[in-house]
């Protein structure tokens, strides 16, 4: 798995032999919590993606996944992310399969419905 930082508000995800890398641009481009955000969603997906496509006989050469998210509000936080996949070995009579399976990922699934979080100092 290759993840790598396509911009400030981006990330990338190929499907890779060997271990996971994350890749950037340059060495001054730090892997920020906004991007380990985004990759948490995009490997999520891939996951449900590669166990669907394992169990229909698909082929996942070319898959790749992206992550754009745009900040706003007051508090201020990320206010919208997008994700889109290519997939050119994916036969068209199974796009909009996918696009569903893609949606069962539970990142994605955490990130549609709100979330309670606490803070709480350890004792």
């Amino acid at each position: 798995m290759k993840i790598t930082l396509t911009g400030e508000d981006s990330i990338s995800l190929e499907p890779t032999d060997g271990p996971m890398t994350i890749e950037a641009p340059s060495a001054d481009r730090q892997y920020s919590p906004f991007h380990m955000l985004g990759s948490s969603l995009a490997y999520c997906t891939f996951s449900v993606l590669y166990s669907w496509a394992t169990h229909a006989n698909l082929s996942i050469e070319g898959m790749q996944i992206g992550v754009r998210w745009t900040f706003g509000g007051d508090p201020k936080r990320v206010d919208a992310i997008a994700l889109t996949f290519r997939w050119p070995s994916l036969p068209p009579s199974r796009l909009n399969a996918a696009k569903r399976v893609a949606a069962m990922c539970t990142v994605h699934e955490t990130l549609h419905h709100s979330t309670s979080v606490s803070i709480e100092a350890a004792s």
